[in-house]
């Protein structure tokens, strides 16, 4: 007996229509014949999986007898994010969820996600995922800081010493603070450049081989720099006070110029740079001292 056959079924997203005068066995046959093609073709259509192992240091404090390891975790490349960041995101979604890491803007602005990958300090957000898939990509937390928890350092030491610095504009006269805009030149504006752009990463910071011997008394290339921001801001009124602060053997002079600050901070600034500036303000500031006394 012939039925008129009009079938329309929808096959990895492509859209088949048999229409015929056709026996009904005739037709299922060649309705699946059809289907079997499509899926061979979209089967074959499909991307090599590109498998990429991850090495994540991990630690929890609050797990008893449990001691600093690296655990491997393996991600298919064409199904994740172009960087680190969107891995460790994707790990911590579908495979790990006691994986732990600070992350915010995603946008290199907030600085969070500072932590060491294959070897250097920079941030997860801005750092490319390595496409060779015969490498291994090995992240650690931050050197040389107390670890919370898995990839997030302990602040605390980091942020105090910001604090000390008085980053904040400060001014002889403040009876009329609120009352007037404090001008500044198109020049003396320019000046700042480099510098208010820091994000306090700290990525500089724990870089550096003086700053990893001597964190408690030296404060390091990211507050150094915004010392030095507020030390040549032309509104600042207290610039001879904030040398004198640096005036002990560790404050400043633990910068032995290595260079690592400069070469590590993921938004480009010179960290080094501006610490050699306030090494010259500072004999300027010595030379002054003494001929008054």
């Amino acid at each position: 007996m012939s039925l008129c056959c009009h079938i329309i079924v929808n096959v990895t997203g492509v859209t088949l229509t048999i229409l015929g005068h056709l026996g009904m066995s005739s037709c299922y046959t060649s309705l699946f014949t059809l289907m079997m093609r499509y899926a061979q073709t979209a089967a074959a259509l499909a991307p090599e999986p590109r498998l990429k192992k991850f090495q994540i240091y991990r630690w929890d404090p609050d797990t008893a007898g449990d001691k600093p390891r690296m655990q491997t975790y393996e991600i298919d490349l064409n199904a994740c994010g172009p960087m680190v960041l969107d891995a460790l995101i994707k790990i911590k979604n579908e495979m790990d969820p006691t994986l732990t890491f600070r992350r915010s803007c995603r946008e290199g602005i907030c600085g969070s996600c500072a932590m060491n990958i294959n070897g250097g300090n920079t941030l997860a957000c801005l750092n490319k995922i390595d496409t060779n898939t015969n490498k291994t990509t090995k992240i650690y937390p931050l050197p040389h800081m107390y670890v919370v928890k898995d990839l997030v350092p302990d602040m605390s030491n980091f942020y105090a010493q910001y604090k000390s610095i008085e980053p904040y504009l400060k001014k002889k006269d403040e009876t009329q603070e609120g009352k007037e805009q404090y001008f500044q030149s198109v020049e003396d504006r320019q000046k700042l450049d480099g510098l208010y752009e820091c994000i306090l990463c700290a990525c500089c910071s724990t870089s550096c081989p003086s700053y990893w011997w001597n964190g408690d008394k030296y404060l390091g290339p990211a507050v150094l720099m915004q010392a030095y921001r507020w030390m040549i801001d032309s509104r600042d009124e207290f610039t001879e006070e904030r040398l004198a602060k640096l005036q002990d053997p560790f404050s400043l002079y633990r910068c032995h110029t290595i260079m690592n600050c400069t070469k590590t901070c993921p938004k480009g600034l010179n960290p080094g740079k501006a610490i050699a500036e306030i090494k010259k303000m500072m004999a300027t500031y010595k030379e002054k001292k003494a001929a008054v006394s």
